[in-house]
């Protein structure tokens, strides 16, 4: 099923900042979400920050891990052979079920001819399921590899993870998110919201990431991050 704004918007014709398109969401899922599920995330998301989560997750300056994964037509895609072509744009996101992820890849998905122009790639990074990574490339249009990290093996690698607890498990079964389907397996384990500009040698130059699922990195920043010096964005 595809998360769309109450407003309905045409994501291809959205010129808005990507935090504005979040906020919007943000407060419109505030409308309708009872207060005491919305205390349950925000609790999450302090315990998370509190762990330091973010904090330790790969920095500026690090080597980004080699990979290899599936995409969302089923295709092996290396990090190696993205980096033969230039700069790569890794955003790590936690489903096709959450608007934010959702407002992201569009997002995304709009800055690539800037991106393209600028010499590099972008790749992005779930724990779902080919499957669900296909529908979600197909619903939202997607035009960059959409890859499934099963077991979040490469999150790992990122320092990203993170496994969801109790009381928020029963709020996403509540809510018909079941991640042992859309992941395909049982650990209950998420990445939180990350993204990167890594330099063809591996090199991480621009890191972005936030144990808050509704904050994420602006394409305009990872824009300006391929033609500038290394810096360190992050939401501690």
């Amino acid at each position: 099923m595809k998360w769309r704004s109450l407003e309905e918007r045409d994501p291809g014709l959205d010129t808005r900042t990507l935090r504005e398109i979040l906020a919007e969401r943000q407060k419109r899922i505030a409308q309708y979400v009872p207060a005491e599920t919305l205390a349950v995330h925000a609790r999450v998301i302090a315990e998370l920050k509190r762990q330091g989560v973010a904090a330790s997750s790969l920095a500026v300056g690090a080597r980004m891990p080699a990979f290899s994964l599936s995409d969302h037509n089923g295709c092996l895609v290396s990090s190696a052979a993205l980096l033969e072509r230039g700069r790569l744009v890794v955003c790590f996101f936690r489903g096709r079920w959450d608007p934010f992820c959702c407002g992201q890849m569009e997002a995304m998905n709009r800055a690539l001819p800037e991106i393209d122009a600028a010499g590099a790639s972008v790749i992005a990074i779930s724990p779902q399921t080919v499957k669900q990574s296909f529908f979600m490339a197909d619903q939202h249009g997607l035009r960059f590899p959409v890859v499934s990290d099963a077991g979040n093996s490469v999150a790992r690698q990122f320092g990203l993870v993170y496994r969801v607890p109790e009381e928020q498990q029963a709020v996403y079964r509540r809510a018909f998110i079941q991640l042992p389907f859309t992941n395909g397996d049982e650990s209950w384990e998420l990445p939180i919201p990350a993204a990167y500009v890594v330099d063809r040698d591996g090199t991480v130059r621009f890191a972005f990431a936030d144990e808050d699922y509704a904050e994420r990195a602006e394409p305009k920043d990872m824009l300006a991050s391929l033609k500038s010096e290394p810096s360190r964005v992050s939401r501690l």
